[in-house]
């Protein structure tokens, strides 16, 4: 950052304040005596003038304020982000967004199994969940660790029944839900954007849409797709079980979204619509379908990505996920080869580079907050192994990583630009909208990342310490540029839901793309 230039006593002097300084000392002094003479003579005759009122007046006879007190590091911070959180040069006007939505039926996952008289067992988790059963036990396998993650629900005519109780539960609320739609959601916020949505738009979710986001008439359908999400809190307790942070856990039976139905409805309003940037999501939908249905499908969505005029980057944002040969399909089958930048969090990082054989892939889980060298070393490896290079055709320049403490944005050098502003916005929306407050509350929040890591551990890497004062760290390696800021996580968060999703559009808003990012 630019340094102000410090004056030389030369100058000071030439500006005519040096010669002054003696005169004005003499003043300062002569205007305190005057002034204690006039405090005195105010407590000669008001003996009982408040004390307020004194010091009211005592204090103005101090010649410099005293020094503030420092402010706490999360205050820092916040006002260290606003300073450098600025908007691109260039800047998006139209973004298309596909091809996931629904309604979110948001409420407590423990008063939801206790209403189907569910009580925690053991923990399990299922790639697929068939009954109540099911629920409750992958429901305590993720909140005993206090993770996210989402499932779907195989028995239509169960999961139907349990969202009935669902909605009829005190304090169920229903929120626009699906990554698709909340991300458009969140760009609509920004009144000199067009946003356009395509998805299975039923009348509830029309309803709760802003009014900014456009819906072409192929998106509309007669019937809403629910999605159940169970919240918890942090420390929350449930018999024996006991959340160490809060999070959520969702479940559906949705066959528009798992098929990704509106995947031509999406790409061919492209061309009318005529975006600059289009976002995509809704891949994890999938894993509920057959083997044949999903290659299929991701065949299609290579060929339907590679019909999106040259020019115009696509995010695609990725979700929970637990079928490693459907990972495995997305990163081969020439899915990240089409797309310019990816938005995903730890559990789908790892599990991406468990699925495809890459860095730290022997992991079973983090262990408390992802290592930042370990995430450092994977994002590089999708970057060198799938994105862009000389001898790649490959449009993947971009990774925008977020985890609760702390966010990183991956770029390959001379494709985008702004990253410190794109980075520090995401991880600024991170805990504004957990606390559902307009700006950070110092308050409310707490400053839980690393205070200094190593930025790769499969090489030798540096060293950083964080400063909250200049809160993003970078580092370069090997033509690929990072940029980390740690996460001001909220104390008490209102709600966790759709938080991945505000981090990378708030992120994607700030991001400033090369002319040509796509061959």
């Amino acid at each position: 950052m630019p340094r102000r230039k410090r004056r030389g006593p030369g100058k000071e002097r030439a500006g005519g304040c040096g010669a002054s300084v003696p005169m004005a000392l003499w003043r300062g002094s002569a205007y305190a005596g005057f002034l204690a003479l006039a405090v005195g003579c105010v407590l000669l005759l008001e003996p009982q003038l408040p004390g307020s009122a004194l010091r009211s007046l005592w204090s103005s006879l101090q010649l410099a304020p005293a020094p503030p007190e420092p402010g706490s590091p999360e205050g820092r911070l916040a006002a260290a982000w606003d300073a450098l959180i600025v908007r691109p040069a260039r800047r998006w006007r139209r973004v298309a967004v596909g091809v996931n939505a629904c309604v979110d039926v948001v409420l407590s996952g423990v008063k939801l199994l206790q209403a189907l008289g569910r009580s925690p067992g053991n923990g399990k988790d299922h790639t697929i969940l068939h009954s109540r059963n099911d629920l409750e036990e992958a429901f305590v396998h993720f909140m005993g660790k206090g993770a996210a993650a989402e499932r779907f629900f195989s028995d239509k005519e169960a999961f139907h029944d349990i969202a009935q109780i669902a909605s009829e539960l005190p304090g169920a609320q229903h929120y626009v839900g699906g990554n698709a739609a909340l991300i458009g959601q969140k760009f609509a916020t920004n009144s000199d954007l067009k946003v356009l949505l395509c998805g299975p738009v039923g009348p509830k979710l029309h309803e709760l849409l802003d009014d900014n986001v456009f819906v072409p008439p192929e998106s509309l359908q007669e019937v809403d797709e629910f999605h159940l999400i169970l919240e918890y809190q942090a420390g929350e307790e449930w018999g024996w079980l006991k959340a160490p942070h809060a999070n959520r856990f969702i479940f559906s039976h949705d066959l528009s979204n798992g098929a990704m139905n509106m995947l031509e409805v999406f790409v061919a309003s492209l061309e009318e619509f005529q975006p600059d940037l289009v976002v995509l999501s809704g891949l994890h939908m999938m894993e509920g379908q057959s083997k044949e249905l999903q290659r299929k499908r991701l065949l299609e969505v290579v060929t339907s990505i590679s019909d999106i005029p040259t020019g115009i980057p696509v995010h695609l944002e990725l979700a929970s996920m637990t079928n490693k040969e459907f990972m495995r399909s997305i990163v081969h089958q020439q899915v990240f080869p089409a797309v310019t930048s990816l938005g995903l969090n730890e559990q789908e990082l790892l599990f991406l580079s468990q699925a495809a054989s890459g860095p730290h892939s022997s992991l079973s889980s983090w262990n408390g907050v992802p290592d930042v060298g370990m995430v450092s070393d994977i994002l590089f490896w999708i970057l060198k192994e799938h994105g862009r290079s000389k001898s790649r055709a490959s449009d993947l320049t971009r990774i925008h990583f977020h985890t609760l403490v702390y966010h990183i944005l991956a770029t390959v050098d001379g494709h985008w630009a702004n990253q410190l502003a794109a980075v520090a916005a995401g991880a600024r929306v991170a805990g504004t909208q957990a606390c559902a407050t307009e700006a950070i509350d110092a308050n409310r929040v707490s400053l839980r990342a690393p205070h200094e890591f190593m930025t790769s551990h499969s090489e030798v890497g540096s060293r950083i310490v964080i400063n909250p004062n200049e809160p993003v760290a970078e580092w370069h390696r090997e033509g690929i540029s990072f940029h980390f800021t740690p996460v001001l996580v909220c104390k008490d968060p209102i709600r966790t839901v759709g938080l991945g999703d505000a981090i990378s559009s708030e992120g994607l808003f700030y991001s400033e793309v090369a002319l040509t990012p796509r061959k």
